[in-house]
C-alpha cells in the first residue's frame, strides 16, 4: 500500500465535515474505555431524534466491554462479526418497538433508523466510530435478554475508537483499504 487511503466522501457540494468523514470501520482500538458521559451523549442524541407521532419506537441494549452483557451480545453475532467486534468499547443492540398502546407503529423502522443516525453523528463528534451490522441472530438476542414479542433486535452496533485497519485480516480490512463509493446523486432521484 502506498500510504493511507482518503476515506473522505467525494460530494458534489460540501457537506458537514463529520458526515463527509463518517465511515464504518471494523478496525477498533482494543482496550479503550468510552466514558459514561460519552455513552450518555450518544443515547441522548438518539433519544431526541424525530419520530412519527413522537412515539420513539426504539430501545437499546448497551453492553460495555468486559461485562457479562457484552459477551451475551458477542455470542449472538455471526462469527465474522464477532471476530473484529470483540475489540469494541461497547456493543449496542438497536431494538425496534413494533407497537404500543395505540397499536401498530407503521413508521417504527424509519424512526429507529433516524435515532441510530443521530447516535452515529454524536459518536463522530465524540471521536468515536460506529459500525452497524445485520449479521447476528435476532431470535437468540431476544431470548438472551428476555425481550417481549413486540421488541425486535434490528441491528447491533460496535462502538469504539477507530483503529488501524492494517492490524485486521485482509478479508476483514478490505473496505477500509479502498476509497469510499456511493451511487451518483442523480441516480437517487426518481422522476
Amino acid at each position: 500500500m502506498n500510504g493511507p487511503i482518503d476515506r473522505h466522501a467525494q460530494t458534489s457540494v460540501p457537506i458537514h465535515p463529520l458526515l463527509a468523514s463518517r465511515h464504518s470501520t471494523r478496525a477498533l482500538e482494543p482496550g479503550i474505555e468510552v466514558s459514561d458521559e460519552q455513552f450518555t451523549a450518544l443515547l441522548e442524541a438518539a433519544r431526541w431524534a424525530p419520530s412519527s407521532g413522537n412515539t420513539q419506537p426504539w430501545r437499546f441494549i448497551l453492553a460495555r466491554r468486559d461485562t457479562p452483557d457484552f459477551k451475551r451480545v458477542l455470542d449472538c453475532l455471526n462469527p465474522g462479526n464477532a471476530e473484529w467486534s470483540q475489540h469494541a468499547s461497547a456493543l449496542l443492540v438497536a431494538v425496534l418497538t413494533e407497537s404500543n398502546e395505540k397499536g401498530s407503529l407503521s413508521h417504527a423502522a424509519y424512526d429507529l433508523g433516524q435515532s441510530m443516525a443521530h447516535l452515529t453523528f454524536q459518536a463522530l463528534a465524540e471521536g468515536l466510530t460506529v459500525r452497524q451490522m445485520a449479521g447476528f441472530d435476532a431470535e437468540a438476542l431476544a431470548g438472551e435478554f428476555g425481550l417481549q414479542a413486540a421488541l425486535k433486535p434490528t441491528s447491533v452496533a460496535a462502538i469504539g475508537v477507530p483503529g488501524d485497519p492494517g492490524r485486521l485480516d485482509e478479508s476483514v480490512a478490505a473496505p477500509d483499504l479502498r476509497p469510499r463509493w456511493r451511487i451518483p446523486l442523480e441516480e437517487l432521484l426518481i422522476g
